[in-house]
């Protein structure tokens, strides 16, 4: 199957781990627009920093590279109206699957962040990028930020996952 592939493991549940394949053809995604009103950057900081641990250096570097993007002056409306609308729906505590559920609780939220981030790939700049891994190292350990690197293929100008 083509599209993208992501091994998930949860630090918190260590001897849990899962791939996760989505068919970026033929995803149906919540409508996270209808998240847009739930975005605030200080709701953002807050929801990162109660869950970067629980969600994984991966969730969290997409998160902000989405994040450091949308405050790019080069990034198009249409792209930041996304964006706001991922980020929403991260912040948003009612979504489809309850964050509060373990392990497969924030793996709906992935799954919208790594949809927009795809979306928007060609607009990220190695700027954000930096700054996003700069930020994950104050929360993270070497370790678990060596992991993102996973996120991307052999040609950094490439997609995502």
């Amino acid at each position: 199957m083509t599209g993208l592939h992501l091994w998930i493991q949860n630090p918190a549940y260590q001897e849990t781990a899962f791939l996760l394949i989505i068919d970026m053809a033929n995803i149906e995604l919540p409508d996270f627009m209808s998240y847009k009103d739930k975005f605030s950057n200080s709701k953002f900081v807050e929801k990162i920093q109660r869950v970067a641990k629980r969600a994984g250096a991966k969730l969290v570097y997409v998160a902000l590279i989405l994040f450091y993007t949308l405050q790019s002056d080069k990034v198009s409306l249409k792209d930041k109206a996304m964006i706001v609308g991922a980020l929403g729906y991260l912040i948003s505590p009612l979504d489809v699957v309850p964050d509060a559920i373990p392990i497969a609780g924030l793996g709906d939220d992935l799954v919208v962040l790594l949809y927009v981030l795809h979306k928007i790939w060609g607009e990220v700049s190695e700027d954000v990028k930096d700054k996003a891994k700069a930020k994950l190292a104050t929360w993270f350990d070497g370790d678990e930020t060596s992991k993102i690197d996973e996120l991307f293929r052999d040609d950094p100008t490439d997609t995502p996952v």
